[in-house]
């Protein structure tokens, strides 16, 4: 194996990192060399500098786990990653995949805020717009903020986290239908509600799988994007 110096020893210390999951208290040796596919040997010189700058740290019974640091570059990345830098992309490239109008959504109070908002090129569309507010309990998205936001209990909640998304037909205006999936953040921290809405009679006559998935696709790279795990997505149908 090549020595520990430049952009290889660089790439494996962050496999180091990388190694690492939510659920995991700590990863003894073996578990990082599994993992990570490194040599043992390797791993213990790369764990040194980790542990010298904060990011890795050895506990007693020599696992490891991850040190503060990059919990301090976590806090930064939150701070600088604004939805209006990333969101409105996405938003066009669902709009191209759908055909139909994409917004994002998030709560404020009793209300579903439309934050932001990309209208497809067809004449007849929904007339949502940014700064729209909706009631908290009528539509696809504000379902996706109750559910994911405020844990809302319930068979019909639970069904929205389990299909991670939410459908509604006519519910906010008789002639209006929406799709509507979470972005999430780390700890599977709501961010809003990513969701596609037009007139009812398009979304009953077609089928809806290929809307889902392009809503899943834009849903995964936000949740990448703010810090979440796209994987979580996975278990969607």
């Amino acid at each position: 194996m090549a020595d520990d110096s430049g952009v290889s020893a660089v790439e494996r210390a962050l496999s180091l990192l990388d190694a690492f999951n939510e659920l995991d208290y700590a990863l003894t040796l073996a578990d990082l060399a599994r993992r990570t596919g490194l040599y043992k040997s390797t791993i213990l010189r790369l764990a040194e500098s980790l542990q010298r700058t904060g990011y890795l740290k050895r506990l007693a019974d020599g696992s490891f786990q991850l040190g503060a640091a990059p919990l301090r570059l976590g806090a930064i990345y939150q701070r600088q990653c604004r939805t209006s830098e990333h969101v409105p992309e996405v938003l066009r490239e669902v709009v191209e995949a759908t055909y139909e109008c994409a917004s994002f959504y998030i709560r404020d109070g009793e209300h579903a805020v439309c934050l932001h908002r990309v209208d497809s090129a067809r004449m007849i569309r929904d007339a949502i717009r940014e700064g729209d507010r909706l009631p908290i309990d009528k539509g696809a998205a504000p379902q996706v903020l109750l559910a994911f936001g405020e844990k809302k209990t319930g068979k019909k909640f639970d069904r929205i986290r389990a299909e991670m998304s939410c459908a509604s037909f006519g519910e906010y205006d008789a002639e209006i239908a929406a799709l509507s999936v979470p972005v999430l953040s780390v700890n599977r921290q709501l961010v809003g509600a990513l969701t596609i809405s037009g007139p009812r009679y398009r979304f009953e006559n077609v089928d809806q799988a290929p809307m889902l998935q392009a809503l899943f696709a834009g849903a995964r790279k936000l949740t990448d994007l703010f810090g979440g795990d796209a994987k979580w997505f996975d278990t969607a149908p």
